[in-house]
């Protein structure tokens, strides 16, 4: 595979310079830290709209039951399950952080729902899978974690069989000016003053309302997409822009 310089993103951690390098290091800490109360930070900064968002993300997947899903940046496994409950067949969890998994599948054991779930340590840009190994691909709220997005995005490729799907929920830009500016000023002042209350770390939620601002918006987003050689390339925002799905196919 050809290496792909990282853009201008894997320069910041949060609002901090840091070097490219040692960016998957301080995201792997942050997830490590806030794994055991993850899902409960995102009912409370989302108000469980991240609940409604992922239940359209699984629509617009259509689950089929002759395929077979990876989900990348899989944390405790809310795409995966969803897949499965609505009849795709096996889906393999794949996620670089152990913790986040361990939680995952801790869960679904609870729960009794491994049936047909598999899990896999591993990073986004460089995936432990052969070329052609899935039908369908998702990534939900993950990939601005990335340290490069493009390598991420040409992994997908990669592993997808002709035909494959990619699917990617992420947060966007609100596309509504006055609603923008409140959900910035919501973000600033409410989300690490949750992470500190409810999570003891501040410091991990200030990075992440950091890392939405940076993430590329929509129709940047699927500019780079369609660079990394997956054919066409869609969006359609959630929440007037606050989330985004885009989707597209490997030819």
């Amino acid at each position: 595979m050809t290496q792909l310089l990282p853009a201008p993103e894997a320069n910041w951690f949060g609002d901090k310079p840091v070097d490219p390098g040692e960016k998957t290091g301080l995201v792997h800490e942050v997830f490590s830290r806030v794994a055991g109360r993850y899902d409960l930070m995102n009912d409370l900064m989302s108000a469980g709209v991240h609940r409604a968002w992922k239940a359209s993300f699984i629509r617009m997947l259509a689950p089929r039951p002759a395929e077979t899903l990876l989900d990348v940046a899989a944390g405790t496994g809310d795409i995966a399950q969803g897949w499965r409950r609505n009849g795709g067949g096996p889906a393999l969890l794949c996620d670089i952080n152990e913790s986040m998994l361990t939680v995952g599948r801790d869960r679904a054991i609870d729960r009794g729902g491994v049936e047909g779930l598999s899990w896999a340590v591993g990073n986004a840009e460089s995936l432990p899978f052969p070329d052609g190994s899935f039908d369908a691909y998702t990534i939900a709220f993950g990939l601005r974690n990335v340290t490069n997005i493009d390598a991420a995005l040409a992994e997908a490729r990669r592993v997808l069989k002709p035909g494959g799907r990619f699917f990617c929920l992420e947060f966007s830009r609100v596309a509504i000016a006055p609603l923008r500016l409140l959900y910035e000023r919501y973000s600033d002042a409410v989300i690490p003053r949750l992470g500190e209350i409810v999570a003891k770390d501040r410091e991990s939620y200030a990075y992440l309302v950091e890392s939405i601002r940076r993430f590329p918006h929509q129709e940047a987003l699927l500019e780079r997409v369609t660079k990394a050689g997956l054919s066409m390339a869609r969006f359609r925002n959630l929440s007037a822009g606050v989330a985004a799905v885009h989707h597209a196919y490997r030819i």
